[in-house]
This record gives structure tokens, sequence and C-alpha cells, in this order.
């Protein structure tokens, strides 16, 4: 059957790049949705899925040869586009090929080098055959969502022992309940190894978010979900608010994901995993917002989803609706991908206030004896940090150095800090300033003035973005994120957090100006006024009050005159 589908020679193709592949005999002129993994043909103990097949002239698909040419060439808007137009049937070889692709261009680490794999199974379970016995999955996978997409047993077997050499690799993953059912799609198109290394990819990326490592990340996501759908879909969330005033709309939205990877059917899923394992989490967020849109419509149309058979659970409702989706993969992908003002700066600006919210709230909330441990020892420079910077500043004390350190990201704080530009050395020069300095994330930027006066900021983004296009081949004027924020150590201590911390309202475009360059000046913070602004040679410069931190002046006369500007970026950060 399957040959007739695909093709004797691309079958035996596909079929030689998965260890084993069992499709039900009795399915002529259908193609089975999804494909098994199985030890034998004894193995399969899920019921087939089958779908009617429609004959007739086949649309020119994109081949692997020419997407992988566009990757190698960077044209990755070109690649977005192929990905989101080209709809390849469930049981194409091409995604044996694609996927890998896709995630392994997220790859940081360089270690993945042929057999790495098999010696850390080899060091996680002391052998690598495969154990009859059950394998116990790591802490951070939810048991309640280990999906498996109709595996067999062997097939469940081997995502176990995926998660467990992922977890053992990757011990900062304290909670990813998404990983294990991400695990389970990637092994019906690809072998173990090669799904481990896609999840690695996955897992590593800096640029993209594809999988929450955290009970932080995963809040802060479905927070993200909950404040875009008040924007982008406010008649179904008024409709659910309305029909449900005793549930709380947080309940609902905390399993966004599920109705994506537990509801929709499986054709469904991989087209979305196309589009996702290149773009990130955006494609989730829009294809749920499509779900919540189509449920909402389906509510007041048909008597199954009245609001008495769905009041009492709504989250439970959407699954099931999920389920049987009344819309094609194509068109439910095409409704997401036409959704405007969703951009990825938009997303992100949601995401990061979102995050620094929560973590404002949560050191509120600690405990008095909490909150002095953490000022005393938790988040102070190692001895290590502050001889590096005795050793490369000439704007920074001990004493300065400790209160710089207390107002970083905590997660920063692990990192030894590296001089990547100093005046000093490197001399006055934008230019020289981009080389040295615009590929790393974060940096940390310190100005002494000539009248002694310090402050800088902590810029959250890579100075390369000023370079970055937008959707219409635009540059942004700014870029940046809400961890940003400015400092000064002399001679007043304060430091000025972004402003859209402080509460849910929402804040208008002069309020989210962070940063700003090109090749005649840098700019940090805008909206009536600049907060640092540095000219081409790094020699003047000026700071006015702004209203993206709400600060005043950095320096008493406003302008001022540059004697060393440093910048610091963090090692492995």
């Amino acid at each position: 059957m399957v040959g007739k589908v695909l093709g004797i020679r691309d079958l035996e193709q596909f079929s030689s790049r998965r260890s084993s592949v069992y499709v039900d005999p009795e399915c002529d002129k259908f193609f089975e949705l999804p494909l098994f993994i199985a030890a034998s043909s004894n193995d399969v103990t899920t019921k087939c899925q089958c779908f009617q097949f429609s004959p007739g002239k086949e649309p020119a698909l994109r081949s692997f040869t020419e997407i992988q040419q566009l990757l190698q060439q960077g044209k990755k808007r070109d690649v977005k586009n192929i990905l989101r137009e080209n709809s390849w049937p469930i049981n194409s070889p091409i995604r044996s090929q694609l996927w890998p692709l896709l995630c392994g261009q997220h790859l940081t680490k360089q270690h993945m080098l042929d057999g790495f794999y098999w010696e850390m199974v080899h060091q996680v379970f002391g052998t690598t055959e495969l154990s009859e016995k059950p394998i116990m999955l790591p802490a951070f996978v939810d048991a309640i969502h280990c999906l498996p997409y109709h595996l067999t047993s062997t097939g469940r077997a081997v995502a176990d022992r995926i998660v467990n050499v992922l977890g053992y690799d990757c011990p900062d993953i304290t909670y990813s309940p998404v990983l294990y059912p991400i695990t389970s799609i990637l092994l019906h198109f690809m072998s173990e190894e090669e799904a481990y290394i896609c999840l690695a990819g996955l897992v590593a990326s800096k640029e993209k978010v594809f999988i929450n490592q955290t009970k932080l990340q995963h809040e802060v996501t479905w927070k993200t979900v909950m404040q875009i759908a008040k924007k982008h879909t406010k008649s179904a969330v008024s409709y659910f608010q309305r029909i449900c005033p005793g549930q709380k709309l947080e309940r609902v939205f905390m399993d966004w994901c599920w109705w994506i990877l537990a509801g929709l059917p499986f054709q469904h899923l991989v087209r979305i995993m196309d589009c996702f394992f290149h773009e990130g989490i955006k494609v989730l967020y829009r294809v749920a917002l499509v779900i919540l849109n189509l449920f909402h419509k389906e509510c007041q149309s048909n008597n199954e989803w009245s609001p008495d058979n769905i009041k009492n659970d709504i989250g439970n409702a959407l699954i099931k609706f999920c389920k049987k989706i009344p819309v094609s993969p194509a068109k439910l992908l095409h409704a997401a991908f036409s959704i405007r003002g969703l951009s990825t700066q938009y997303i992100s600006r949601i995401s990061i206030k979102t995050e620094m919210l929560l973590k404002s709230r949560s050191v509120l909330n600690s405990s008095s004896k909490q909150l002095i441990k953490s000022r005393s020892s938790d988040n102070l420079p190692t001895s290590q940090s502050q001889v590096n910077i005795q050793m490369m500043s000439h704007t920074l004390t001990i004493r300065e150095l400790f209160t710089l350190w207390s107002w970083l990201p905590v997660r920063i704080t692990m990192y030894q800090p590296k001089l990547l530009y100093t005046t000093e050395e490197h001399g006055c020069s934008l230019t020289t300033f981009y080389v040295r300095v615009e590929q790393h994330e974060p940096t940390l930027l310190m100005i002494k003035t000539c009248n002694n006066e310090v402050f800088g900021a902590y810029c959250s983004s890579r100075w390369f973005e000023r370079n970055v296009k937008d959707d219409k081949g635009q540059r942004q004027a700014y870029f940046g994120t809400g961890e940003t924020f400015l400092f000064s150590l002399y001679p007043e201590r304060a430091k000025y957090p972004w402003v859209g911390i402080e509460g849910d309202k929402d804040l208008g475009h002069s309020s989210e100006l962070f940063m700003a360059a090109d090749s005649k000046m840098i700019t940090i913070g805008g909206g009536e006024g600049q907060a640092i602004w540095m000219d081409e040679n790094i020699r003047f410069g000026k700071t006015d009050g702004c209203k993206t931190f709400n600060n005043p002046p950095l320096c008493p006369s406003g302008d001022f005159e540059i004697r060393v500007l440093e910048v610091y970026g963090f090692v492995g950060s």
C-alpha cells in the first residue's frame, strides 16, 4: 500500500532510516496516520487510524535538497515560507532528513559527534541494550502527559531512555512536561540517536524558545498565551468568562499546550511540527489562538458545545473539541499564520514582562529569612569573579561590584565576567566596539566620566540586533527586552529597571525603547529623552530621563565626557 503512495524507492529510503516501520496491510488506497515503530510485527498494539487518500495530480512539493541549500545560504525566511506552505503527506520520507536538519541548526554544543549518544546511554544505564524492565523517568517529566502517539511498547521504552539521557546531560532541566510528547513525535520519523540530537538542539537553542525547562518558564508561557489571547481573541475570552463566572480563566490557559499536543489529530501535529522545529514556540501560540476562535464559533452553532455542556470544564471541552477539529491541517496553519500583529518582538515583550512580574512577586513573597540569605550569600560574585574584575576594571571597586552583582538576573551571576571592550586598551571607536561586543548576550556597559561619575546599563540583547530586519525588510530602530536596566554607582547608587515590571497595565511604545544603535551612535532607553547616548568616537555623551526606565539623568550635568568605557560579557551565558 505505502509503496503505491510513496513509490517503492522512496519507501525503501524512508524505511532504511528507521529500525522498524509497520503499516496496516489492509489499508489499501489509504495511508496510515500515524506510522508505527515496533520491535516485531506482533508488537503493534494500537488501532490503525486510516484516512482516505485523494487521488489526482499531486502538488509540486519542495525537496529536502532545496531546503538544505536555502539554509546553507542563510535564507531562513524562505525556508519559513516553504515549511508553512508545503503540506507533505504524513508518511513522506522528507521528514526523516528535514526534521534533523531543522533541529540541528539550533545546536550550540559542538560535542554531538558520532557515537556520543550511545556513550551517554552506556554511562547512564551501563549498557546499550534496551532493558525489558520499566525505566524510571526523570522528575521533570509529567507522568500524566507522557503521550506515546501510538508508539509500541518498544517505542515507548526508547522514548523513556532518550528523556533519561537528556536529563543526565542537561541537569538544568527541572520541569518540562512537553519534552516527552515531542520525543514520541520525533521517533515516528527517525532513529533513537537522531531524535536525541534533535531534542538537544531544541533544548540548547538561545535565539528561540522551543521547550520550557523550568516551572517558571512553564508559567511564563501559559500566562503569555493568556495575555495574547485577551488581545487577539477578545470575543472568545469574553464568552468563556461570561458563561463560567465561577471558573478562573487561568485554569483554562494553564493547559493550553495540551489543546495541541493531547487534542489535535496526529496529522495536524506533524504539520505543526514542520514549522515549530524552525520557528519555535510562537507557532504553538498562533495555533492556540486559532483553536480558541474555532471553539468559540462551534459553541455558538453546535449544541454539543452549548454553555450547559461545557461550563463546568472548559479546559477538557477544548481538548475534546480539538480531537475532532473541523478544519484540515493546511487550513489550521493558514489561519494561524494569517493572524496580524503577532510579531516575535511583540511576543518577546509580553513574555519578558510576565517573567519579570513573576520574579518580582516571588521575591516579595519570600520570607525575610530567605531574602536575607539571598542578599548575603547566594547572589554574591565568586572569588574568581572578584579577582577578574579587580584585574580588568578601571571603573569598579569591589564594593561597587557587590552592589552591581546583586542587581543582575540570578542566572547571570553563575557565570564569570569577561572584559570584551575597553577604551583603555582597544581605543575609542564604535566600529571596534561592535566587532568585539555585538555577538555577546547579555552585556554590561560601564561608563566613567571625566568628572568621575560611574553609571551604565545591563543590556539584555546582542548589539548585532541593530542589523536585524522585520518581516517587511525594515531595520528595527529599537531592540532589546525588559530585562535591560540602567544603574548609577557614583555619586548615587541606584538601579532603574524597566517600568513594565511594575504592573499589568498596557504600556505605550515609548515605554519599550530599550536599545538602539547604528554607525554613528549608541542609545539605551528612550521616550521623552535618551537615558544614555554616546557618539561614534565614544568620547562625548548625554543622559536624560526617559519613559522606558523612568530614570533621572545619570549625571548631574546631563552632558558628559567619557574617560573610560568598559563592556563585559559573561562566559557561558
